[in-house]
């Protein structure tokens, strides 16, 4: 049965990358869309095109430049969408956030050992990688859940990598991230499962991609030269391929789905 519900997604890490092509992929499948990114001002007028997209699909597009993984910021964030919530719903609509994706790429890629201690990683580094990678996924859902932002059918998505089981020499803090956020994927989906809320929680697992955060990695060209060599389908994932496989996903009728690291990698991984 159609939901007649008004569908918004929330898309932390909406102007680059992952994030940015799924809120594309979502709002030409009916969503508004809810966008969180951190940008400095050269980058504003790309944020702008990106917006200025989804309206030309019919759709709503409300961007807020603020650190994701701030406690403050974050409510204040969410009570400016609960006030065009409400508005909707003085207007006899019935707004509910239907989507989430946590698409945030922002930590150290400092080595553990260092001879010069100022070059290895430090608690602060560690601490803030899995913070914002991993642990601010928990907080979202948390206040979205409390603040009634949710209802049957909400689907949380996590990106995470191979990078969770692979060694890669610079990696060792956002691997750590990603072994965290997957493990924050299975207890909120038990959770969710069990208070009944009908909401889902999956991590998506992407084959190497060529985004800005794989762009920072000082191994960018050996993974990239490795995945295409590897990967069975003759190329590498796209933004576009994760941004449809979350649209397929979040269709009616994947209500059973919850708890999975998902591969959206061509058959990269199990190519070896």
């Amino acid at each position: 049965m159609p939901d007649g519900r008004e569908q918004w997604a929330l898309i932390l890490g909406s102007s680059s990358g992952f994030g940015e092509a799924t809120a594309l992929a979502l709002a030409g499948d009916g969503y508004h869309i809810a966008g969180v990114h951190l940008d400095r001002r050269a980058n504003q007028p790309h944020v702008d095109e990106i917006r200025s997209q989804i309206e030309a699909l019919g759709r709503q597009a409300v961007f807020f430049n603020i650190n994701a993984a701030d406690d403050l910021q974050r409510a204040e964030t969410l009570e400016a969408l609960r006030l065009r919530f409400d508005e909707a719903r003085n207007g006899g609509s019935e707004p509910y956030v239907r989507v989430v994706l946590h698409s945030l790429a922002f930590g150290t890629l400092k080595p553990f050992l260092a001879s010069d201690e100022g070059e290895a990683i430090n608690r602060r580094n560690l601490e803030m990688t899995l913070d914002v990678m991993a642990h601010s996924l928990v907080y979202w859902a948390q206040d979205l859940w409390r603040g009634g932002f949710l209802g049957e059918g909400s689907k949380f998505y996590a990106l995470t990598s191979e990078g969770s089981t692979r060694v890669i020499a610079t990696y060792g803090a956002v691997s750590a991230a990603k072994c965290a956020l997957e493990s924050h994927c299975r207890q909120l989906a038990m959770e969710f499962a069990r208070s009944g809320t009908g909401v889902t929680v999956n991590a998506i697992r992407a084959g190497v991609t060529v985004t800005p955060a794989l762009m920072q990695i000082p191994e960018r060209n050996e993974l990239i030269e490795h995945a295409t060599k590897r990967n069975p389908m003759g190329r590498m994932t796209t933004t576009e391929d994760v941004a449809q496989a979350i649209v397929r996903l979040s269709g009616e009728g994947t209500g059973w789905i919850t708890g999975n690291v998902i591969g959206v990698d061509g058959g990269e991984i199990i190519a070896g």
